[in-house]
């Protein structure tokens, strides 16, 4: 949230994907003033944000952006929701259509943690990031550092900022970031 924060602008206009239970976006409504609106598909997590005085869609995010028309928002952000899409590239495609700029978070699986929990273990990590076992997980397409620069740069996106964070979430990592980073967050533009 600090992170966020400190990347979006007061009084922007910011749509949250898969915003959860919108503790994100109330937090950068008090601290920023923005306008906020969140996507989800879980209505439990829709009710809570309405509870939190937040504007909610619940449904198809594809569906809801695709209402807008280009550069509507200011920000969209994806923050822990990019490993869950049916087609992630599709989304950041028509998030950048829809906004000036987007933030995106993501658990960096190439961390080596996640590594020697699968080659060790035999099955990905769990910890307070993912509490559950897969076979109550949504479905999960695991994306690394790396993978995710090679995505931004084959389809032309501009990467404005990058920050990897290590397995605490606070500090940073700038050398070796796929290998040390659990956690990693882009500011997105069209080139």
């Amino acid at each position: 949230m600090r992170v966020m924060s400190d990347w979006v602008k007061p009084g922007s206009r910011v749509l949250d994907l898969g915003c959860g239970r919108g503790v994100l976006l109330e937090y950068l409504k008090a601290k920023l003033g923005i306008q906020a609106v969140g996507v989800d598909l879980d209505p439990e997590k829709a009710r809570s944000c309405v509870k939190r005085g937040l504007s909610v869609f619940m449904g198809d995010l594809m569906e809801f952006m695709q209402s807008f028309p280009d550069k509507h928002f200011d920000y969209v952000i994806c923050s822990r929701t990019l490993q869950e899409l049916n087609k992630p590239a599709t989304v950041i495609k028509e998030a950048l259509r829809v906004s000036d700029h987007m933030l995106v978070g993501f658990v960096n699986f190439g961390y080596w943690r996640n590594r020697c929990s699968m080659f060790l273990n035999g099955r990905i990590i769990r910890n307070e990031v993912y509490p559950t076992p897969w076979s109550v997980s949504r479905p999960s397409n695991p994306v690394s550092v790396l993978q995710f620069e090679h995505f931004c740069r084959k389809n032309q996106i501009a990467v404005n900022r990058e920050l990897c964070l290590g397995g605490d979430w606070t500090s940073e990592r700038r050398r070796m970031r796929n290998l040390t980073s659990g956690y990693a967050l882009f500011d997105l533009s069209i080139k």
